[in-house]
């Protein structure tokens, strides 16, 4: 089983993450499938890949760190499929959401630490 995690300090207020994680993670193709205010699971949408490959997102807000201005969030990124290869699709899909969550306009980046 393939699994990616990274840890993210954003410089955006609590109130504000969650519904911008949710239009995020839509937009990088991805289906909520279910969520709270501290818990979001997504996944791939059926059909685009085999299901040994298909991605699983969870995203972890951290609420007890949090303050008015910066917010704290871990994702985790896994599949059925044995990472064989380092190149592998849950890796690409990995450093894809990775980056949109680096490059997002809605909040400035402050650290990310991949695990």
């Amino acid at each position: 089983m393939a699994r990616y995690t990274c840890s993210f300090l954003i410089s955006i207020g609590l109130d504000y993450l969650q519904p911008l994680l949710l239009d995020l993670l839509q937009d990088c193709d991805l289906e909520i499938q279910y969520y709270t205010p501290d818990y979001i699971l997504a996944r791939e949408i059926p059909g685009n890949v085999s299901f040994s490959k298909m991605v699983k997102v969870e995203v972890l807000i951290d609420k007890s760190k949090a303050t008015e201005t910066e917010s704290r969030m871990s994702i985790v990124i896994k599949n059925e499929e044995l990472p064989l290869q380092f190149d592998n699709h849950c890796r690409q899909t990995f450093e894809f959401i990775k980056q949109a969550i680096e490059d997002s306009r809605h909040w400035h980046l402050i650290e990310s630490l991949a695990g």
